[in-house]
């Protein structure tokens, strides 16, 4: 019998349009959609189904916009028999994790991703941060180099996502950034590119954004984990609430250990991932971490039907 884990994407992976699918054809995943705006105050849903595209970019407003979309396609995966034992989430994804597993309302977490968006944002003015993809190097190579740069111009830059094999994104403040993009072409890395993002996230320049969530944290009921979600800053499976919450206060200025968190699951069994929620993003990480391993998604209903046929047969 195959070992289930449920991955949940983070920010990047939205897009106008996403889980109307769902909207349309489930009364659980519409249920979902009623509560995120309820919660919100304002229709998170019409953003999702018609946008404008500026405006769902907008950090305050993808973060609340992707989790919303992830526990709709939950709540259809669930409806239709499909459970895990397991999870984790990519970033902004580990929160979606966290309502899957019990552990936070999806009313609190959707606003609490909001005010973590929004407090990003506002930890460092655009233009003043950046972060770059960096293909084609060690992981130990690019902290080394980047750790250089940092040292001579003493501006923040660091490695703050370890995604899959050869692949880490580097953030920090934006002409440091440029400077380490050049070096670790220079060390050897295939390519390096800037990523269209308004905020150096999970790079030290964001701990004034986790001092505020902090607060925000503080005010909301964390409740145990009914099954592991495996942490983004130590890559570890955590049920206990006071800890979660502690590493999510940590996790807005941490880096994400993604590829160490896929082999924790990896190594405990797993053999089967379902992305639940936007784009096929984890869908790629996973194999490009083991191959040998079942790499799903379900974002809508094609992609629905492909994973539920998936499991009848191995059933």
């Amino acid at each position: 019998m195959s070992k289930v884990a449920f991955l949940f994407p983070g920010q990047g992976s939205q897009k106008v349009g996403m889980s109307k699918d769902f909207y349309d054809n489930f009364a659980c995943a519409k249920q979902v959609f009623e509560e995120a705006d309820d919660a919100l105050g304002f229709s998170i849903s019409k953003l999702c189904f018609e946008g404008p595209e500026d405006q769902l970019r907008l950090t305050m407003n993808t973060q609340p916009a992707i989790l919303t979309c992830s526990v709709a396609a939950l709540a259809v995966l669930r409806e239709n028999g499909l459970n895990c034992t397991i999870a984790g989430g990519h970033s902004l994804g580990e929160y979606s994790a966290l309502v899957a597993a019990g552990v936070l309302s999806l009313a609190d977490a959707v606003r609490a991703v909001r005010k973590r968006g929004q407090f990003m944002q506002e930890a460092v003015p655009v233009g003043e941060g950046a972060m770059a993809a960096v293909m084609g190097l060690k992981p130990e190579q690019i902290v080394e180099v980047c750790q250089k740069v940092e040292k001579e111009g003493g501006e923040a830059v660091q490695a703050v996502n370890f995604n899959c094999p050869g692949q880490v994104v580097i953030a920090g403040a934006t002409a440091a950034v440029n400077k380490a993009v050049d070096a670790l072409k220079e060390a050897g890395a295939r390519r390096a590119v800037m990523l269209p993002v308004s905020a150096p996230f999970h790079s030290t320049l964001m701990k004034p954004a986790a001092d505020r969530l902090k607060e925000v944290l503080d005010q909301i009921e964390f409740h145990d984990a009914a099954f592991p979600v495996v942490a983004n800053v130590t890559a570890e499976p955590e049920t206990k609430s006071e800890e979660i919450r502690a590493l999510l206060v940590r996790q807005a200025a941490s880096p994400v250990k993604w590829e160490m968190s896929m082999h924790t699951m990896i190594d405990a069994g797993y053999d089967t991932f379902v992305e639940v929620g936007p784009g096929r993003v984890l869908t790629g990480f996973t194999r490009k971490i083991d191959r040998s391993k079942t790499a799903l998604n379900v974002e809508d209903m094609d992609s629905l039907e492909k994973t539920l046929a998936h499991f009848k047969e191995v059933r």
